[in-house]
């Protein structure tokens, strides 16, 4: 059993990270700018107000914590990026900091080109902010050095979406995972699925990760 905080609990990927990690027996605790707003969290789940940008509220909720998730969403492209900076400038200063997976974006995953979808000449304008963000958020984490231990996982570039937990998926690093038909495609649930197997046995330490079916 794991201590986890779940930053963006509250969100799509982060209600369903929190919930496989309460059906497998973790110990979770929701950190949300409105904790009244997530009544529809597992029962057992506590609730907190955290801020993955805050040095102080990164500090506090680390004192019991053997993994922090982070799953926040809704910003500026800058969010992800101070997320990750703070994290990483607050963790390397504790003796024992928890683990840091960050549920970022796939946008930086690799074509067969060998570029980052992000760079290709049709990547949607409305997304791109936040793909930015994300970019610069596992540039953060990869050029972090010691003291802190991460995880970046990136979903798959387009076909990620709610659906069912079927519990099965494939792994990859820096390309995504395709099917016979060519095509990468996970739902929210079995994201989840892949991220707390990743926390009860660690595979990609200050590394990047994709699943897809």
């Amino acid at each position: 059993m794991s201590n986890i905080v779940v930053f963006g609990a509250g969100g799509t990927a982060g209600s369903r990270i929190t919930a496989e990690a309460v059906e497998r027996g973790h110990r979770v605790t929701a950190a949300v700018r409105r904790p009244e707003a997530t009544s529809y969290l597992p029962p057992g789940v506590r609730t907190v107000t955290g801020d993955a940008t805050s040095a102080r509220s990164v500090r506090e909720l680390a004192e019991d914590a053997d993994v922090f998730v982070v799953a926040i969403g809704g910003g500026e492209r800058e969010l992800w990026r101070d997320a990750a900076q703070t994290l990483v400038s607050t963790l390397r200063e504790l003796p024992d900091p928890p683990r840091v997976i960050h549920v970022g974006g796939g946008a930086t995953l690799l074509t067969p080109k060998g570029t980052p979808f992000l760079d290709e000449p049709d990547f949607p304008a409305e997304y791109r902010d936040a793909a930015e963000g994300q970019a610069d958020a596992l540039g953060v984490y990869r050029s972090s050095a010691d003291g802190v231990t991460w995880t970046y996982v990136s979903p798959p570039p387009l076909e990620f979406h709610p659906g069912e937990r079927t519990g099965h998926y494939r792994t990859g690093t820096d390309q995504p995972v395709t099917d016979a038909q060519g095509r990468s495609v996970v739902t929210y649930e079995d994201l989840a699925v892949a991220i707390v197997d990743e926390i009860e046995s660690p595979r990609f330490p200050n590394a990047r990760f994709t699943a897809a079916y």
